[in-house]
């Protein structure tokens, strides 16, 4: 099953570049279009129906301010917000019992939804089915009113578009991600930059150092490639995709090594940090609770603080993406009347 499969999503990932252009010029002529119907309907008042109100306010939210800010959008920014807050309000608002049929449990209208959203492919009978191998009866019908209201598309138009999430849903084990972050270490030539390049495996949070380097040309990062895929100790052996934005220093010596080793780079689209989030929140960790905190003298120092970082990330640090737990505990607590014993890692000379 995963060798049928494995062809499709490599042409989705070569695709994904070229999507991504069409996407913007797209959307630049929408803006226009946009722009040009504004001009005509100038003075006039637009009449939306409850139904398209409610559509135009899921989208809104899912966007945000900062984007509708720069949208010529036919609806003011506040308006569709405001429409949003209104939706949200009304599932709260409870009708007085009466007669007529009763109210769906909140429960199935949570369920419905996540189906929805979880499986692109469904269509209303497929979800109803689902619901009923639960244990709940409901019809197509009411299926497909709860997803209108809440501003969800039939399945053929979801089905269309393959999310971020479903893409790294279906290649969660063999998925790493990789960034760089930038240390100033004191040497006798005053502050230096380095480039410190990582590599963390989505599914276990493992990290491990890739390179620590004050100039990451072309040989440097074919080196860290080949380290990286390494037949005897590779970071990535059991991987087969690498995320990764478009910084410069991901050079066509990197990318080739690594697609040549069976690791297809995944390249994120521009200006999307949350593509690589995994990474980016390892870079503020790091940061926040080891490099801010000292003061570095030459390179060993940082390569020192590193190491240790790295071995209490894996077995000292609890956390919460998977199950708030140690990644690899170093012992196990056999009685809670020993002793508790504190140990200082870069604060002990």
């Amino acid at each position: 099953m995963t060798n049928a499969i494995q062809p499709f999503h490599l042409l989705l990932i070569a695709l994904a570049g070229w999507l991504n252009r069409q996407q913007q010029t797209v959307i630049d002529y929408l803006i226009e279009e946009n722009r040009v119907l504004k001009e005509q309907l100038e003075g006039q008042r637009l009449q939306f129906t409850d139904e398209q109100r409610i559509r135009l306010a899921v989208k809104a939210k899912v966007l945000g301010r900062r984007a509708l800010d720069e949208l010529e959008t036919l609806v003011t920014p506040d308006t569709l917000l405001a429409w949003h807050r209104k939706l949200i309000a009304k599932k709260w608002t409870y009708a007085r019992k009466g007669p007529g049929r009763p109210r769906l449990a909140q429960e199935i209208i949570d369920l419905v939804l996540r189906m929805a959203r979880e499986n692109t492919s469904w269509g209303y009978d497929r979800i109803q089915g689902a619901l009923t191998n639960v244990g709940y009866v409901v019809a197509p019908n009411t299926v497909k009113i709860i997803l209108k209201r809440h501003g969800i598309e039939p399945a053929p138009e979801r089905e269309k578009r393959t999310s971020w999430r479903t893409f790294l849903k279906a290649h969660w084990d063999v998925m790493a991600a990789t960034d760089f972050f930038t240390v100033e270490v004191w040497t006798p030539r005053g502050l230096v930059t380095y480039y410190v390049l990582f590599i963390i495996h989505l599914s276990t949070r493992s990290v491990h150092m890739a390179g620590v380097t004050t100039a990451p040309n072309g040989a440097s990062m074919k080196q860290m490639a080949r380290n990286l895929t390494d037949v005897s100790d590779g970071f990535l052996l059991n991987s087969r995709y690498l995320i990764m934005d478009r910084d410069t220093k991901y050079t066509k010596e990197f990318r080739g090594y690594l697609d040549r080793e069976g690791v297809k780079p995944v390249r994120c689209p521009a200006r999307a940090p949350n593509c690589n989030a995994f990474a980016e929140r390892f870079v503020r960790s790091i940061k926040e609770e080891c490099l801010d905190r000292i003061i570095l003298f030459g390179e060993a120092s940082l390569r020192r603080a590193l190491r240790a970082y790295v071995i209490h990330y894996h077995s000292e640090r609890n956390h919460q993406g998977v199950g708030n737990r140690l990644l690899e505990p170093l012992a196990t607590v056999s009685s809670i009347n020993e002793p508790i014993q504190c140990r200082e890692r870069l604060g002990d000379g």
